[in-house]
């Protein structure tokens, strides 16, 4: 059977989907544990061994992938100000499908040196000042890292009048680097493309080191992106369409995951009416967040410390020590599935959990002011209580009975009502787990990939 393959090197799974672009039909999915610790080849034979059991042996006309199977790109970032440069590149880094494990500020200090040197990170965004605005931030922070001879790549985006001494000073000390466009040429403006597309060069070139990527390397004719890239551009053609095909409109799309829940959003997000003005910087219509903290497996402990354990307890209709004792247990074995009826209400409140947390954080807020008009709102971040599609992806969604009382955890709160959440929306639940997959497809085949997540994506 021909076929397209496309694949998808989690943290936790692999998964492999079979593409029949003849027809805009999925012809199988399938997953196995990422085999990290041993060799990655082992967990995506075992998943491809599956897919061909359910449908036969496939013709491969072409294999794509994705990938986070070294636990996603571990990046950290500094500014000057941060507000401003350094929350702009953070928008840069988590758009590129990097997990954002620290961000600094002003000059870097030498508790922060140590943290660096201690936190090891795959790539380091170094920013900081507008264009001809200030640049002795980020000289004094470059030359920080060349003393301490960091040694992963580093992503210079930043005051370009700074150019060519940081050049200068990174050529001296024999370090890995590139120099892209500002975050921030000028004051409130985003610039993060020539960023975002040098963050996804260097996963690129650091994924293959995963143990065992690169024998399965021959076999993908590319691996084109991290996956929560490929989450994001999926997404985007969701919402915005093609020129051949219209799409389903502004979405918010939730992902928990067994390291992180990744959050999406496809919608302007700008306040509703006069009375509200903005405050910070602007938002992409393509917004990614990612909480570190938060997963169904590696990170289910900051699930506890978010809310509480007393909630989820609630939540799970169980007993604290019994929530404290799986949930340890679970930490331990990350590849255990619920097989009970105790660990399966123990997932919905875990994951239910998650969506609360993540989604909170992603939405925008607004606050009440007093100007000397009168009283007024202020707005940070996106205001996406019009957004009318939820969508929801991930394992432990999937393979949930109360889909819907997992859902409502994102929906606007009467009792919270400055979190400016979805009101009223439609779920769309990512049945087969695709749309990773799709955006690998979206890439080359965007039309085909809009088409089969229209036909695939089940409302609940």
């Amino acid at each position: 059977m021909q076929a397209l393959l496309l694949s998808d090197f989690g943290s936790t799974f692999t998964k492999v989907c079979a593409v029949d672009p003849e027809h805009a039909e999925i012809l199988g999915t399938a997953a196995a544990y990422t085999t990290i610790e041993t060799d990655i080849f082992e967990g995506f034979q075992q998943a491809l061994d599956k897919l061909e059991s359910q449908i036969g042996p496939l013709d491969i006309q072409t294999h794509k992938a994705c990938s986070s199977a070294a636990g996603g790109l571990r990046m950290l970032v500094s500014g000057l100000m941060p507000e401003l440069t350094a929350e702009a590149a953070k928008m840069a880094a988590l758009g590129a499908g990097a997990k954002v494990i620290k961000v600094f500020d002003h000059e870097l200090t030498d508790e922060d040196l140590d943290l660096i040197s201690e936190l090891k990170p795959d790539i380091f965004l170094l920013t900081g000042g507008t264009d001809g605005g200030n640049k002795s931030c980020i000289l004094e922070n470059a030359h920080a890292l060349a003393e301490i001879h960091f040694n992963q790549p580093i992503i210079v985006a930043g005051n370009r009048s700074a150019n060519r001494k940081i050049r200068e000073c990174f050529t001296q000390a024999c370090l890995d680097f590139r120099i892209v466009a500002n975050v921030m040429p000028r004051l409130g403006e985003l610039n993060i493309g020539e960023a975002q597309e040098a963050i996804r060069q260097v996963f690129l070139s650091k994924i293959v080191e995963a143990k065992g990527l690169s024998r399965i390397e021959g076999m993908i004719h590319n691996i084109l992106l991290p996956t929560p890239a490929a989450m994001l551009a999926a997404m985007k053609v969701l919402a915005q369409g093609t020129e051949e095909e219209a799409g389903i409109g502004d979405l918010i799309a939730v992902d928990p995951g067994g390291a992180t829940t990744d959050v999406y959003s496809m919608a302007e997000g700008l306040p509703q009416d006069m009375t509200t003005v903005m405050k910070g910087l602007p938002e992409p219509y393509a917004k990614r967040t990612v909480e570190g903290d938060i997963g169904m497996r590696y990170s289910l402990h900051g699930i506890l410390e978010a809310k509480g354990l007393d909630l989820v307890a609630q939540r799970a209709h169980l007993d604290p020590d019994t929530v404290q004792a799986l949930c340890d247990d679970l930490a331990q074995h990350t590849d255990r599935v619920p097989a009970t009826e105790e660990l399966r209400q123990l997932d919905d409140a875990l994951v239910g959990t998650a969506i609360d947390v993540a989604v909170g954080r992603h939405c925008g807020s607004i606050e009440e002011v007093y100007t000397p008009m009168g009283r007024a709102f202020a707005q940070t971040g996106k205001d996406l209580r019009s957004v009318d599609t939820l969508v929801l992806t991930g394992g432990a969604v999937i393979h949930s009975r109360n889909l819907k009382k997992l859902a409502s955890y994102a929906a606007w709160d009467p009792a919270n009502p400055a979190s400016l959440r979805p009101k009223d929306f439609k779920v769309l639940l990512d049945q087969k787990y695709i749309l990773s997959a799709m955006g690998v497809l979206c890439q080359d085949e965007p039309t085909l990939a809009l088409k089969i997540m229209k036909k695939e994506l089940v409302e609940q």
